[in-house]
């Protein structure tokens, strides 16, 4: 499907569990320049029931994997029909869908994003584009991270993007390819202690800013081995659960020290992620909110200008970059840079479900 526009939902649900992300969008390419625009969007969040179950569903048993990944594909198709009639929204080339992981272990072979399965056509009576990650690690990649190729084709006036949610990640050009890898837990943790205080997040960061680094929790978190490691490299939330969490626990300090002492150490490695420290820095992702988390980067990093987008851009951009990736693959074109994950080749990502 070749032409100059395209009209398409793009959705995302990440790790933090804040919900699902839905962005209407209108692409236009001239040139071979893509431009975009960000109409209706919205964020849904999730009940209380279905946080508790992604929370442990890393733990589930192949069957109810299968249950899960059903009931969750029909709830996707209503949040994503409600959205369409909420706001009207007609003529509609696909819906560009991340679904959710549930697990990431690109080394043995599995990646599972559960809502793409291919009943979410029918559901929606859309063309759905789904199932990003799967080929990719079936060719030897990580499955991760695939926004890079968005930031080359939409945000390139930057030298770094970066997400800040619930992992964060950057990409950038170096020597003519798109470099790009998860840098270090963000939202999945700082979500984890604020919520044992009763809270969904750590609001600017203000808790956080009461407290004091512990600085032997500190170097045990910046020793852990997957900080030598060269990209491409990617992390789930396995990760998290066992082993940043246990690290953590062991030490018997207050709430408020875990939260600043974790924000250090998310400043601290994306310093020393990025290979030249001047230059500009795009950040999106619900961490952009966090202003210590900001501030903490920025005392690393005092020669970067680091530009923080509109609220759409900033809170939908994933939401945007999965809408384009479904438009390369209704082209049949490439979605995937093997050098960002590591896979034998570039390839056109995903799978087309038609009504």
């Amino acid at each position: 499907m070749k032409k100059n526009n395209y009209n398409v939902i793009g959705l995302m649900s990440g790790t933090s569990l804040d919900g699902v992300d839905l962005a209407h969008i209108t692409f236009h390419l001239d040139n071979n320049k893509w431009s975009f625009e960000i109409l209706e969007s919205e964020t849904i969040g999730y009940s209380e029931n279905w946080i508790n179950k992604l929370k442990v569903a890393v733990d589930y048993s192949d069957a109810e994997l299968e249950k899960l990944n059903q009931d969750y594909t029909k709830l996707l198709a209503s949040i994503i029909v409600a959205f369409v009639d909420k706001h009207h929204i007609e003529n509609l080339d696909a819906v560009c869908s991340h679904g959710h992981t549930i697990l990431h272990q690109p080394k043995n072979g599995i990646t599972l994003q559960i809502g793409n399965l291919p009943e979410i056509a029918a559901f929606t009576n859309q063309t759905v584009v789904c199932n990003f990650r799967v080929q990719d690690v079936k060719l030897g990649g990580q499955g991760a991270p695939l926004v890079p190729i968005g930031d080359r084709i939409l945000f390139s006036d930057y030298d770094y993007c970066m997400n800040l949610g619930g992992f964060s990640n950057v990409s950038f050009e170096q020597n003519g390819e798109r470099i790009a890898f998860d840098i270090s837990p963000v939202n999945t943790v700082l979500n984890f202690y604020a919520n044992q205080l009763g809270l969904k997040y750590d609001d600017k960061g203000q808790l956080s800013r009461t407290g004091i680094i512990y600085k032997l929790l500190l170097n045990e978190l910046n020793s852990l081995e997957y900080y030598n490691q060269p990209f491409p490299k990617s992390l789930g939330f396995e990760f998290v659960k066992g082993v940043v969490l246990p690290i953590i626990e062991k030490y018997e300090i207050r709430i408020e020290d875990k939260l600043r002492t974790f924000t250090e150490h998310i400043a601290y490695q994306t310093s020393l992620a990025l290979p030249t420290k001047k230059g500009s820095l795009f950040i999106t992702g619900g961490g952009a909110y966090n202003d210590f988390i900001i501030e903490r980067i920025e005392s690393y990093l005092t020669e970067m200008k680091i530009i923080i987008p509109s609220a759409k851009i900033l809170e939908y951009k994933e939401a945007l970059i999965f809408a384009l990736l479904g438009i390369l693959k209704l082209r049949g074109e490439i979605n995937t840079l093997c050098s960002v994950t590591g896979a034998k080749m570039d390839h056109s990502s995903g799978e087309i479900y038609t009504v």
